[in-house]
């Protein structure tokens, strides 16, 4: 069951780290394309600008999860040093589970505030739904969450061991 658990978030840690990449490349695609119309052509792209917040609200809620998984997530790292191994699997308990307390609420909330934003439409993209740039928070939570889960079964302190 844990290998089973593993393997599917080594696929999610995967796939999101994979959609953050595109976001931050859509991101700095998309600001070279607003430099170019606005101060080169002097024709700024209206819708540009908003794509840009979007895939940036994307490429961060869909970068959470890798930090959860690779164990840079909160914690107190002067305790965790100073504990028996005993106590330091309490503290990695604790954090757990305020961590998915905090991504719990994130998920509920970012997804009332998804639905409340369907009824906006983009600046610039009027056809376009607000829904789909407030849905990456629970997007991202959910992913957060398998990562959490995924660091608890199988640690990795890489910030932790590379820390002064």
């Amino acid at each position: 069951m844990k290998s089973a658990f593993l393997r599917f978030d080594r696929w999610t840690s995967s796939l999101s780290m994979a959609v953050a990449c595109l976001m931050l490349v859509i991101a700095s695609a998309l600001g070279v394309f607003q430099i170019i119309t606005r101060f080169v052509l002097e024709q700024p792209a209206e819708w540009s600008e908003i794509l840009i917040r979007v895939s940036l609200i994307w490429m961060v809620f869909m970068g959470i999860p890798t930090a959860f998984r690779q164990g840079a997530m909160v914690s107190v790292d002067v305790l965790y040093r100073w504990s028996p191994p005993k106590m330091r699997r309490v503290l990695d308990w604790m954090v757990c589970l305020a961590a998915l307390t905090l991504i719990c609420v994130i998920i509920w909330w970012g997804w009332d505030y998804a639905k409340r934003g369907g009824v906006q439409s983009m600046a610039g993209l009027e056809s376009i739904s607000m829904f789909w740039a407030y849905v990456a928070m629970p997007i991202g939570g959910l992913f957060s969450v398998v990562g959490i889960i995924g660091n608890l079964l199988d640690p990795q302190r890489q910030e932790l061991e590379t820390a002064q």
